[in-house]
């Protein structure tokens, strides 16, 4: 397949501002891969990088998630030419302008990326990047989950209760996936609307995070011993009814969060919880980086936990075991163009229990 010299992008020119430019084709750099995209979708942290964060500089390519085919590969690449491949790329990355998933070619880090499995889309697969990473980094590197194929491990946790609140977000439902693929028993939250989807993947036991009693409804399931907590929303109100959800009396709870909190936002509700700590999937990427206003070191070792996860997320959906968010297809119309209106439907939190997928061409 010819590589163009020229290829389309949809480029942060302003704050609050993107546009679908003409920019060079990326080189293959190390570690790497070259990819056409087929599809990408959309995430809360683009409106975060298109509106808010300054450290997304103008000229930036912006989107994570993606699906398409390989057309370059490095010697040590464990992907090669023609392969279907989706995963996470580094949109709005201040060190390397380039990087991002919203764009016809794009350089994709080696590790974070699966083989699409012939039963799965690519529009299916696009949805996972954003999703996988954080996934990994929450349940499993934060919350120290079993992971799925340690049968040992699974079975000494089976049954232990776990609430994951925003069940219906597509990080959410990811998780819900997995942690019942780790044999625990899942709580999550969402709008009435979306119980039924959620029970269908595997939660246990749904509540409306609406209702004034849903608190207290899950002390009485768990009789006041929920140990485990990963907050999806981490905003509006979650972390202090997260933490009046755990366990009150022995001390180390852990409550783990998608966003920053405060200490005080759970400690002054529940002093003896172990938390607040949030991920941040970016570090996924092992490199030295600029986000959320400050310089973040790498994180070599969340690079290497990466590649195991990714590879283990290839396996299970291939077994049929995991199945991707529901998705939203070129709502407002097909091509980069139309993506920009997602960006804003998601910070206007018009999105609930799907994900927004555009095909690039």
């Amino acid at each position: 397949m010819a590589i163009p010299s020229k290829a389309r992008a949809l480029i942060k020119t302003q704050k609050g501002k993107v546009e679908v430019q003409t920019v060079p084709t990326p080189k293959l750099r190390d570690n790497y891969v070259l990819v056409k995209t087929t599809a990408v979708a959309l995430n809360p942290t683009e409106p975060h990088a298109v509106f808010d964060d300054d450290t997304v500089q103008p000229g930036s390519l912006v989107g994570c998630d993606f699906a398409g085919v390989v057309v370059e590969a490095g010697d040590n690449s464990r992907f090669k030419p023609g392969d279907r491949i989706a995963g996470m790329a580094h949109g709005g990355n201040a060190e390397n302008m380039e990087d991002g998933a919203f764009a016809e070619y794009i350089n994709v880090k080696d590790g974070i990326a699966l083989k699409i499995p012939d039963n799965i889309t690519d529009e299916q697969a696009a949805t996972l990047g954003v999703g996988v990473t954080t996934v990994g980094q929450g349940l499993y590197q934060a919350l120290r989950l079993p992971l799925p194929n340690d049968a040992e491990a699974v079975a000494a946790h089976a049954g232990t209760p776990i609430l994951i609140y925003g069940g219906s977000t597509a990080t959410g439902v990811l998780g819900i996936q997995f942690a019942k693929l780790s044999g625990l028993r899942v709580l999550a939250t969402a709008s009435p609307r979306n119980h039924e989807y959620l029970k269908s993947i595997g939660a246990d036991e749904v509540y409306d995070h609406s209702s004034p009693t849903w608190v207290d409804e899950v002390r009485k399931s768990t009789g006041g011993r929920l140990r485990l907590c990963w907050d999806c929303i981490a905003r509006d109100g979650s972390p202090q009814a997260c933490a009046r959800a755990l366990d009150q009396d022995e001390p180390g709870a852990v409550y783990r969060n998608l966003l920053p909190v405060e200490d005080d936002e759970v400690k002054s509700v529940n002093p003896v919880l172990d938390g607040p700590a949030f991920t941040l999937g970016y570090t996924a990427f092992g490199e030295d980086m600029s986000k959320l206003g400050k310089n973040w070191p790498a994180f070599k070792e969340d690079y290497e936990f990466a590649k195991v996860f990714w590879k283990l997320t290839e396996d299970l959906l291939a077994q049929g075991k995991l199945k991707p968010v529901r998705q939203q297809v070129d709502r407002g119309g097909k091509g980069l163009e139309h993506v920009f209106e997602g960006i804003q439907d998601l910070r206007d939190w018009k999105v609930s229990g799907s994900k927004l997928v555009y095909h690039v061409a």
